[in-house]
């Protein structure tokens, strides 16, 4: 098995999941299999759990069982692969999102400040855009927009203006590469947070994790029988306010719509009022779990 770090707030996880032991569940980012296994301990033999993960390096993880099927697929095919497999409607849909831990580990995969390799950051090995096909072909005006909304960075302008410039003299195909062209506007005493914004958006960019997380919303809310569960783990804000708000209003912006008798047209209902955070002991344990927020939504 691929070595994988603890799966964060595995225990609420499963709470807010509701198990039915005869019950149809999604976990649609399989990864090391921590929370598919704890899903699995909860299951009666009539029981199923359809996993959902597009690396490679996941597929080695695989649980043998016949109550268990994998897809090796991006969960923005959620709805067509649940209907393949004839899982429609499901009880429940856990998704833990970004990158694992295992994928900023593997040095090579380029995900990791902490390492020099060559700018990859795709979670679907098979897909053509790289992060330095981004960083060497994206505009000025393009790479200031990735900057500044995915990464919230607040001299992006002036960063994008300086990889445009600073590749000129060749191209920027790895870690330190970029490190190097854009040292001249890293805060000093916040290197770390600031080449970290810069990789999240690059990451965002290449893998459209947000268009990715939208079109995931939309097609669980059709997934999920009545009072069915979704439960959402994420990672940075854009993705959190994305699951805010489609679970507060079914649509990712503007108010929620009203029927013709002013009732809200919307088809999920928050479980906890807020996210659920980490505990104390668990952020010790696991770093990761520091900036994890956790929703939970019940399908009317």
């Amino acid at each position: 098995m691929t070595e994988y770090h603890n799966p964060v707030m595995l225990q609420e996880c499963i709470e807010a999941l509701n198990i039915k032991p005869d019950g149809t569940y999604v976990d649609v980012t399989f990864g090391g299999g921590g929370h598919s296994r704890e899903i699995m301990k909860h299951l009666g033999e009539n029981g199923r759990l359809i996993a959902f993960d597009q690396d490679a390096d996941a597929q080695r993880n695989k649980i043998e069982d016949k109550r268990f099927e994998f897809v090796d697929q991006n969960f923005r095919y959620l709805k067509n692969f649940c209907r393949l497999h004839g899982a429609i409607p499901v009880d429940g849909i856990l998704a833990d999102l970004g990158v694992s831990s295992h994928q900023f580990d593997e040095a090579e995969r380029g995900f990791s400040i902490r390492f020099d390799a060559e700018l990859d950051m795709r979670m679907n090995q098979q897909s053509e855009l790289t992060a330095k096909q981004v960083v060497n072909t994206y505009g000025e005006a393009e790479l200031h927009r990735i900057f500044g909304i995915y990464g919230e960075i607040q001299n992006a302008k002036s960063l994008a203006k300086t990889i445009v410039t600073g590749r000129l003299n060749g191209p920027l195909n790895t870690v330190s590469d970029l490190k190097n062209a854009i040292s001249g506007l890293i805060p000093r005493g916040k290197e770390h947070k600031y080449l970290a914004q810069v990789f999240q958006a690059l990451r965002i960019e290449v893998n459209q994790e947000l268009e990715v997380l939208k079109d995931f919303l939309q097609q669980a809310a059709e997934v999920l029988g009545t009072g069915g569960r979704l439960v959402v783990m994420s990672y940075h804000s854009l993705e959190d306010r994305l699951v805010k708000n489609f679970i507060a209003k079914g649509k990712f912006s503007g108010e929620v719509e009203k029927d013709f008798y002013g009732n809200d047209q919307k088809p999920l209902v928050a479980v906890s009022r807020g996210a659920i955070t980490a505990t104390e002991d668990e952020i010790k344990e696991n770093n990761r779990a520091r900036s994890a927020k956790l929703r939970i939504a019940v399908k009317k």
